[in-house]
């Protein structure tokens, strides 16, 4: 980089990782997935669709299919971060303008957010259930599950304050440490059930096509969106590779195999509880507090809150404390935006989001992947379409240049980002067009890529010079 920079595009944090310190292999990124994937809400995920009628082949099926899909935008997106060093929110300043770039670095970010407060939340229930296990009387106090929920949460403002170097080893860890313990509490909850073939006998609730189809549509919406934040913000962590095969290697062997395997995990185990307790019992904390084990209880509960650290850490600040540090680089660093995500995820009332399966799943899930998939939609078509992967690496940190558009904003990136929401969403108001918020983020991707695509028309004189990139070759 020269001096030519903006201060107001730029900081340490935002500044692009030179060839010296891109240090993460095919492993880093392997566990980096196998941390991510093996967290509670994947658990739920998974539950909830046998909570929703599924069978656990339906289930597991739903679940592979919707990450084989979601791989697709994440290696795509993933690899300018590994060609130029840089993190989402500067990357994105190609498509939507060096200012216009703050509008889905915020949407991605609060989104994130709310990720943030949910985890925060199934830590604290995590720690308030094993309270209940080892010290009953303290559990039961009025209050005692908020001073949890805020406990786990400082908790992971440490590790926040501490910096990305802590997230890398985190996942190295805890990664293979979280898998064992995962197949043990399998082993336990199916041993007591019966073992596994009277857990997985459990025909599906669907005696049609139509009723399957029903259910199916939506979840697999839910599914990609389930990882539509990550697919956009991948920039953030593969500009640490090595290379790109390193970062494609690493996903593609983690992200579809982890969320599988730790989905039938947790699609087996409520499976169990249907046998055990004649209901679905989708939340994995409260099925741990109908057994009086204390020892396997507190094992198992120690081990989903390292889970939902290592999970909420690397997945949900990593992003929005980037995208909060573009707002303004030279007041909010990265250890600020951390924070601000923090405050920012208990506003958003965790609690409510996981009232029930429903609401997570088709309302949560589904919902923000309409916000999300035209951003991908975009960046990829962008990237790919109009740019032939060519970026000017010092314009983007530049006012008055190649991505300087209107006054810092592509009013064409919006325009399409705008029409692809709407009819992404278009369905919670208009009941005969419900099918197009059941494939919400399907939906957003291809309207918004294909408008920008007709309105950006052959590279323009801006994006001409913007073609004429940097050769950052990892």
């Amino acid at each position: 980089m020269s001096a030519g920079h903006d201060a107001s595009l730029y900081n340490e944090d935002l500044a692009p990782i030179p060839l010296e310190r891109r240090t993460w292999g095919t492993y880093n990124y392997a566990s980096l997935w196998v941390a991510m994937s093996v967290c509670i809400p994947t658990y739920m995920l998974a539950s909830g669709l046998i909570a929703s009628g599924m069978s656990w082949k339906q289930a597991i099926g739903t679940i592979l299919l919707g990450n084989l899909i979601v791989l697709i935008p994440m290696i795509l997106n993933a690899h300018a971060g590994t060609k130029y060093g840089i993190p989402f929110p500067v990357y994105v300043r190609a498509s939507f303008g060096v200012r216009g770039a703050n509008v889905p670095a915020v949407l991605r970010a609060l989104v994130a957010c709310g990720w943030f407060g949910i985890q925060a939340w199934i830590g604290g229930q995590a720690i308030y259930s094993m309270l209940g296990v080892l010290w009953p009387g303290i559990a039961g106090h009025e209050g005692v599950s908020w001073v949890c929920f805020f406990a786990f949460w400082f908790l992971n403002m440490v590790v926040i304050w501490r910096g990305i170097e802590t997230i890398k080893f985190l996942e190295g860890v805890g990664a293979p440490f979280m898998l064992g313990v995962g197949l043990l509490l399998l082993w336990w909850i199916t041993r007591k059930a019966g073992g596994l073939g009277p857990v997985l006998s459990t025909p599906s609730k669907f005696k049609t096509t139509g009723e399957f189809l029903h259910v199916f549509v939506p979840s697999l919406t839910a599914m990609v969106g389930f990882w539509a934040t990550v697919a956009l913000n991948i920039p953030d962590f593969t500009r640490y590779a090595k290379s790109q095969k390193a970062q494609m290697m690493g996903q593609a062997l983690g992200l579809p195999t982890a969320m599988t395997l730790y989905s039938f995990i947790g699609v087996a185990v409520t499976s169990a509880s249907v046998v055990l307790f004649g209901t679905a019992i989708w939340d994995p904390v409260a099925l741990l507090g109908r057994f009086h084990e204390p020892v396997i209880a507190s094992i198992a509960l120690v081990a989903l809150l390292i889970a939902t650290l290592n999970t909420n850490v690397a997945a949900n600040v990593v992003s929005p404390s980037n995208d909060f540090s573009n707002l303004n680089p030279r007041l909010i660093s990265f250890r600020t935006g951390g924070l601000i995500t923090g405050v920012i995820g208990i506003l958003m009332m965790p609690w409510k989001l996981l009232a029930n399966a429903d609401r997570y799943i088709n309302g949560w899930l589904v919902g923000y992947s309409g916000l999300l998939g035209p951003i991908a939609g975009i960046m990829i078509a962008d990237y790919f379409i109009v740019r032939k992967r060519s970026l000017n690496l010092e314009e983007l940190y530049r006012r008055g240049g190649a991505y300087e558009y209107s006054a810092g904003f592509n009013v064409k990136s919006l325009i399409a980002l705008g029409l692809g929401v709407c009819v992404a969403l278009i369905g919670l108001r208009v009941e005969s067009l419900r099918w197009l918020y059941d494939y919400a983020w399907f939906v957003g991707f291809l309207i918004s890529a294909g408008v920008y695509c007709l309105l950006m028309g052959k590279v323009s004189g801006n994006a001409g010079r913007a073609a004429q990139a940097n050769p950052v070759k990892p």
